[in-house]
Parts: structure tokens; C-alpha cells; sequence
């Protein structure tokens, strides 16, 4: 095959890849948007949904520290890279050193987590009090072993990842997240909310078990056996654990920034905690979908390069600026409709029983704050993604702990501060959270693609691409908004079917006509899928 050849083939394998990728993506969280719109009609934003909201946060810190992001970082360049040199035997003793490292320290940190659980919640909550701590304290001590099984599961997915099984990996939440339906469906009309909270709470634990059961089967094939050791004197077990701790640290210090968000919240008035959850679902779907589902396909092919330094970084800039365009063509629009249509958006998915439609309102004014950083958040991802394929996972950590700091100091001004010197009502402060932390994540995106630039040459979008794609989505967002005005509030899915749909179709038939080359992309991709099935 001609160079050419191989290029096309290799940027089709990267599209079907994040293709695959998003898909799983895609199912797992509107999976995620159908529990959280059953929790919402079951708890509102009541006393008992601040409680879960905020225990949920401490167990899913564990899991951001030990789970998907760092062993991405970590251990998939090291392991594909050992796939890619034929080097089985070697890549399955790494993995199973890795697996025993992960389960071993876990288990310390879910003990030592229950039982310092009253003193997390004052950390973390301290605006908590009452029977709202008490229950606090009881999720919490639930949540934690679920925890380690997400962190077994992240291990599972750097296994399948690696071998190019996106997609089980993925949609693997999806029975986590159905696991906890069934128990709000189950359970919600026999339970007060606080006893519900607590049946949810092992309902979440017995999810994440099944989640990793049904990827086991697949990962123990591709690994021939489970080979467990404790074997550190590997010189690739090294360099995972060196590559991992300052991914660890950097996750620690993202995790810094939740804390405080979560602090600052629980000092706000009820509701402010559950609310900003909500938002924050919302907010993470498109990075999520665009942003993950791209960084995680291209993540081993870029570790696989090889060739000169020169070769090399022409293959990763190849490979970013293209990735930069799949990004940005999905996430501008997502801004776009969050901003323009977000009350749309959140009563179609939330508002029910005990979630009013100033419920709504109140998560869409949180939700236009996080549109500040969205694109940025979500193109970090894969600046990031290029460096642990260069295997510096130092300089994302530098620039992480920057933006955290900004992050902490925007937040408590814009949260409780400015309200006050702005008269308005103390609740909406966790709005500017929301700005304060976009505000920081532009600021870590420009220190990324600044050095990254000094390395491997000029990357980035350029102003005609941004134009255009902006262009698209903001036209495409009046016309929503011009059909809601017709249409009015009534049913909540019913609107957003009769804006939302043509506000998708409005900012893809723009999109063709301003000639932005990934609509040709994505139809191409479904057409080849289409010929080798």
C-alpha cells in the first residue's frame, strides 16, 4: 500500500475509533441522563439530593484519582506501546503488575475512606448538619467499595483500549447506570427520600460490580489468564508508576478544585449542591462524547509512533490538528445550544415531580455559566493526550495546579463575594463558580498548546475554522429559539423535539455550506462503515 494509502486507512481506523468511542460514550450517558432525570423526579433539590450529590463526590474522587484519566496516561502508552513491538509475554506481565498495584493501594484507600468518613464529610460539607450530615456520612461509607470496583473497571479499559475494543469499554457503565434505575424505579414510591438515598447508595455498589463483570470475560481472554504479581523490579512496570504519580498528583489537585466547588456550594443556600450536579452532568456529556472519545482513540496511535524526533512530531501534529477539528466541530455547537436553548435542554431531561420548572431554570443559569470553558476543557483533553504519548506527564500537572489555584480563588469571589456586592439573591453564586473555573480552563489551554507548539511545531485551529463553525452554530441557535417562542413551554420532550431537532439539522446543513470539511468526514466514515459491514 502507498504512504498515501496508509495514511487514509490510518485516519479512517482513528474516525471509526473515536466513532466507536463516542458511541459507547454516547450510550452510557443519556443511560446517565435517564438516572439522573428518575432522580430528579424522585428528590428534586431537596436536603436528601445535596446529601447524595456530595457524598457521591468524596467515593468518586478515589476513582478520578486511581481511575480511567491516570491509567490513560500512564499505562496504555506503555502497554500499547509493548503491543505495537510484538512483545505479549512482557505487555501481559505489566498488566498484571499494574492490576495488583491498583487492587492493593485501593484497598488501603476504601478502608482508610470508611473509616474516616465524619471527618471527609466536615472537609467537604461543612455547611452540613443534622440529619443531612448523618446521612451524608452513611452514603458515603456505602459508596466507597463501588469506588474500587470503578477503578478496577478503568484497568479493564486500558486492557480493551489498548487492543482497540472501544466500544465495550465505553458502554460498560450503561448497566452501573441501569442498575440504579431499577432501584429508584423499584424502591422510589415505597421510601421517604432519605431511606431511598440510602437503597440507592447500594444500588450504585451493585452496579459497579456488574459493570466490571461484564468486562472481565473479554479482558482475561486478551490476557490469557489473569497474572497477578507484585513484580516493580519490571523496568515497564517502573515507568508506569513513575508516569503515574504525577498524573496522580494532577488529579489530586483537579480533585482540589472539586473540593472547593463542593465546599462552596454546601455554604450556599438548599439545593445549590444537587443543582450544580445537574449542571454538571450536562456540562461533561459533550466533553465526554467529543472531547474523551477522540483523546482515548488517538492516545495509543500516538504512542505508537515512531521513527526520528521530526517523524515523529509530524505525525502527532497531523493527528492533533485533525483531532482538534472533530473536537471543536461538536463541542461549538454544544455550547451554542447550552447558552442559547440551555432551558430547553434541562426541563426536557429533568423537570419532573419534584423538579419544578424554576428547578430548570435555576440549572440553566448554572449551565451557561460552564459554557465559558467548555471548548477549552475539551480541547485540553487532547493537548494532554499528546504529551503522555510523549510520556511528559509533568507539564500537564504544572499547568493543572495553575488553574486550580485560579480556579479556588475566581470561585470564592465570584460565589460569595459578588452576589452580595451585586444584590442579587445568594444562590446564584454557584453560577460563578461555574465562569471562574471556564475563566481557568482558557488560561491551562493556552499554556498547553504554547509549549506543546515550541515542541512539535504549530497546532491549534485556525480563525476561518472557528468563524465558521461559530457562525453555523449561533444562526442555527436563533432559529431554536425563534421556534420555542412559537411553540411556548408545555410538554418539556415535546419542545425539545420541536427545537432541538431542527436546531441540529440548522447548524449541519450551515455547517456544509460554509464547506467545514468534517461533514464530508463524518458522512464518509458512515459510508465505509456502511460498505465493509
Amino acid at each position: 500500500m502507498s504512504g498515501s494509502g496508509t495514511e487514509v486507512a490510518s485516519r479512517f481506523a482513528s474516525k471509526r475509533s473515536s466513532f466507536l468511542v463516542a458511541s459507547g460514550i454516547f450510550l452510557s450517558r443519556v443511560a446517565g441522563l435517564v438516572r439522573d432525570r428518575v432522580f430528579a423526579h424522585y428528590f428534586g433539590n431537596s436536603d436528601a439530593a445535596d446529601a447524595f450529590k456530595a457524598a457521591f463526590r468524596i467515593p468518586n474522587a478515589l476513582q478520578n484519582l486511581f481511575g480511567e484519566g491516570v491509567l490513560s496516561a500512564s499505562f496504555i502508552p506503555v502497554y500499547a506501546a509493548l503491543l505495537a513491538r510484538d512483545e505479549e509475554e512482557e505487555a501481559r506481565r505489566t498488566a498484571g503488575a499494574v492490576a495488583a498495584l491498583l487492587a492493593l493501594s485501593t484497598s488501603i484507600l476504601v478502608l482508610f475512606g470508611v473509616l474516616t468518613t465524619p471527618y471527609l464529610i466536615d472537609a467537604i460539607a461543612p455547611g452540613f448538619s443534622g440529619e443531612k450530615r448523618e446521612l451524608t456520612i452513611r452514603i458515603v461509607r456505602i459508596l466507597f467499595p463501588g469506588a474500587g470496583l470503578f477503578v478496577f473497571s478503568a484497568w479493564c479499559l486500558g486492557i480493551l483500549n489498548s487492543h482497540r475494543r472501544f466500544f465495550l469499554s465505553y458502554t460498560a457503565p450503561v448497566i452501573w447506570n441501569a442498575a440504579m434505575i431499577a432501584t429508584l424505579w423499584g424502591f422510589g414510591a415505597r421510601y421517604a427520600q432519605f431511606p431511598l438515598a440510602i437503597v440507592l447508595s447500594w444500588g450504585s455498589v451493585v452496579g459497579a460490580a456488574l459493570m466490571v463483570a461484564i468486562q472481565l470475560p473479554v479482558v482475561l481472554g486478551l490476557l490469557k489468564g489473569l497474572h497477578l504479581s507484585f513484580a516493580f523490579h519490571l523496568e515497564n512496570v517502573r515507568t508506569v508508576v513513575r508516569n503515574f504519580f504525577p498524573v496522580f498528583i494532577s488529579r489530586g489537585v483537579v480533585q482540589i478544585s472539586a473540593y472547593v466547588d463542593a465546599l462552596l456550594a454546601s455554604l450556599l443556600p438548599t439545593g445549590a449542591v444537587a443543582a450544580l450536579a445537574y449542571a454538571q452532568t450536562l456540562y461533561t456529556l459533550p466533553v465526554s462524547l467529543f472531547g474523551m472519545s477522540v483523546s482515548a482513540a488517538e492516545l495509543p496511535a500516538m504512542s505508537g509512533a515512531v521513527g526520528a524526533e521530526s517523524e515523529v512530531a509530524e505525525v502527532l501534529r497531523v493527528r492533533l490538528n485533525a483531532g482538534l477539528r472533530q473536537i471543536a466541530f461538536f463541542v461549538i455547537p454544544s455550547v451554542a445550544a447550552f447558552l442559547v436553548l440551555g432551558d430547553v435542554i434541562v426541563a426536557a431531561i429533568y423537570q419532573s415531580g419534584r423538579f419544578t420548572h424554576s428547578d430548570a431554570n435555576y440549572v440553566w443559569g448554572i449551565l451557561a455559566g460552564s459554557t465559558v470553558g467548555l471548548l477549552a476543557s475539551t480541547l485540553g483533553r487532547l493537548y494532554s493526550s499528546t504529551y503522555y504519548a510523549l510520556k511528559d506527564t509533568r507539564t500537564p500537572l504544572n499547568f493543572a495546579i495553575i488553574r486550580v489555584v485560579l480556579t479556588t480563588v475566581l470561585g470564592y469571589l465570584s460565589a460569595i463575594p459578588l452576589p452580595h456586592l451585586l444584590g442579587i439573591n445568594s444562590r446564584w453564586g454557584v453560577a460563578g463558580l461555574t465562569i471562574s473555573a471556564g475563566i481557568s480552563s482558557w488560561i491551562e489551554f493556552t499554556l498547553l498548546r504554547r509549549t506543546l507548539n515550541r515542541r512539535i511545531g504549530a497546532t491549534g485551529l485556525s480563525r476561518a475554522y472557528l468563524a465558521k463553525g461559530w457562525g453555523a452554530a449561533l444562526v442555527a441557535a436563533g432559529i431554536g429559539r425563534a421556534l420555542l417562542f412559537l411553540v411556548g413551554h408545555h410538554n418539556p420532550i415535546l419542545v425539545a423535539i420541536v427545537v432541538l431537532g431542527p436546531y441540529g439539522v440548522a447548524y449541519f446543513a450551515g455547517a456544509a455550506a460554509l464547506g467545514l470539511p468534517e461533514v464530508r468526514a463524518i458522512l464518509g466514515v458512515f459510508s465505509r462503515m456502511r460498505a465493509r459491514s
